[in-house]
């Protein structure tokens, strides 16, 4: 049985942001806006002491794709659209173990959100430090979901173009549109429904390695099949000492960290 995870080496990553990045233009995610994120990869950082005596650290997070998901037990999901005998959870695990969420079935309850360890249903102002964040982001009934292509004002009137003006003449929304396939999944999601990370499974379905893991330089991520005992993840878990995010919460998360996260020039 295949049970995928990923690993991020702390002393390999230098906080540069590109994993962020590129899963931004894979998923082709949103601005933040209404307490929420809409960063499928983030960062938790801190900063302690005082100049030039100070410590920084910085580890990255996404959704654990938790084996216990208490999103997955919370979501009520719509039986009566599902029909009589069928799933009808938005929230479901695949046979590879990747917590992927069916946007037919969400009903935009918000209460993945709120039982989620990982997540916060509004965030604050803490989260622009990288004090707090949210693998879960919700968006708004009867909003737009991408709305700065659909805002027709512009930063210097009669010189530059208007988010409306970019997004019709690329003729998608948003412009730099990824137009990937991945059954349940859409590369770009409606109102009134959640969306989080998928560990790119569009992607993985067709034999590549998540965005994040595969740009990033310093090659601090490591995704595969936990239970292969040949797998890489297999063997640096079996090798070094590994920890995961509020593991006290019982939820077996399968995003692993090993190493010290150590700044650098």
């Amino acid at each position: 049985m295949t049970r995928l995870g990923m690993v991020i080496d702390l002393a390999k990553c230098n906080g540069c942001g590109a994993c962020a990045f590129a899963c931004k233009a894979e998923n082709n995610t949103r601005d933040r806006a209404g307490g929420q994120s809409y960063n499928w990869a983030d960062f938790l950082m801190h900063t302690e002491g005082t100049f030039p005596n100070t410590r920084h650290s910085v580890i990255p997070v996404l959704c654990n794709h938790c084996s216990e998901a208490p999103c997955i037990t919370s979501c009520p999901g719509n039986p009566k659209k599902a029909g009589e005998g069928n799933p009808f959870k938005a929230l479901y695990k695949t046979p590879e173990g990747i917590t992927l969420q069916d946007p037919e079935l969400c009903i935009g309850c918000g209460k993945c959100q709120e039982v989620c360890p990982y997540s916060h249903p509004n965030l604050d102002d803490g989260s622009l430090e990288g004090k707090t964040y949210s693998v879960i982001s919700l968006n708004p009934a009867d909003e737009n979901t991408q709305p700065r292509w659909a805002d027709k004002s512009s930063a210097i009137p009669g010189c530059t173009a208007s988010g409306f003006e970019v997004a019709s003449l690329a003729g998608a929304t948003p412009p730099m549109l990824n137009q990937w396939k991945g059954g349940d999944l859409q590369p770009v999601r409606k109102d009134d429904v959640i969306e989080k990370c998928t560990f790119c499974y569009h992607r993985v379905l067709n034999g590549l390695q998540p965005a994040c893991v595969e740009v990033c330089p310093a090659k601090a991520r490591i995704f595969g099949d936990q239970d292969d005992p040949n797998a890489e993840i297999s063997q640096i878990l079996k090798k070094e000492s590994s920890f995961r995010l509020q593991e006290d919460k019982g939820t077996k998360p399968n995003v692993h960290y090993v190493g010290k996260y150590s700044p650098r020039a």
